[in-house]
């Protein structure tokens, strides 16, 4: 049974096609999610099979996060989940999804299948890339957005950048595969007006939560790996503390509390 109380921020453990129906109707006010891409890899034996290491060419503790569908199947899920998406989210909601090259076309056309207005798309320059002659860099990746219906002028959002460059967290200091940087996030949920409910249904570490609780959002995460479901729950553990450290700090230095 899924905990229905919002009101903070919030992990859930579970495959994304259980766990979306068992939540209400219109009760998120924005989406930020980083979704399997089920593309790339740095080898062509790297897309099939297991998905730890898929990105990275260092050894690491990374654990199987389904990203190795083949692309119909990938399409087919897609439309699955995303009709949820659609169902959960309130009227003018703004979506944003990470996504490549290679799914942009797809991810596109399942988008507004699933009932939402395309608007856009941002692109991360990542800054490094492995170079290839007589090719283009691939040094970017993007951000497909778009809102449940109408998306009014006079919402309380600022007018964002289309563009971010920002570099990938080193594969030495991820704790996921395609974690992504803090500051591209914390940048990215602006989109959503303050008080609304932020979803992230792939959730990975828990970046998006992070930077949503750091800017005041509420936010629910929800993640089919209790590997990662842990270590995201552990980093929002750690910013509490850090926040309680901070307020004791705060408090000490104003004279209003002592310390034995």
């Amino acid at each position: 049974m899924i905990d229905k109380d919002f009101t903070g921020t919030k992990v859930i453990c579970g495959d994304i096609l259980q766990v979306l129906p068992q939540l209400p109707d219109g009760v998120f006010g924005g989406v930020v999610t980083d979704p399997p891409y089920c593309s790339g890899g740095l080898f062509s034996n790297n897309r099939r099979g297991n998905s730890a290491n898929k990105y990275l060419n260092v050894p690491g503790d990374f654990e199987n996060f389904d990203d190795c569908k083949d692309q119909r199947s990938f399409t087919s899920w897609s439309l699955l989940w995303m009709t949820e998406l659609f169902r959960v989210c309130k009227s003018g909601a703004p979506v944003c999804l990470f996504i490549d090259w290679r799914q942009l076309p797809t991810i596109s056309d399942v988008f507004q299948w699933a009932g939402f207005v395309w608007r856009g798309v941002v692109v991360w320059d990542k800054g490094n890339s492995r170079p290839m002659l007589g090719r283009f860099k691939q040094q970017a990746e993007f951000v497909l957005w778009g809102s449940k219906g109408d998306m009014p002028l006079d919402r309380n959002a600022p007018c964002l950048n289309g563009v971010f460059t920002e570099s990938m967290p080193s594969a030495k200091t991820r704790v996921h595969q395609t974690q992504k940087p803090i500051r591209l996030l914390g940048e990215i949920i602006k989109i959503v007006e303050p008080g609304e409910i932020i979803l992230d249904p792939f959730c990975g570490s828990g970046t998006t939560l992070v930077a949503a609780a750091q800017r005041g959002y509420p936010a629910v995460g929800i993640d089919n790996s209790a590997h990662y479901a842990d270590i995201a729950r552990r980093h929002l553990e750690g910013l509490s503390v850090a926040r309680r450290d901070k307020e004791q700090l705060n408090l000490f230095s104003e004279g209003k509390i002592s310390y034995a």
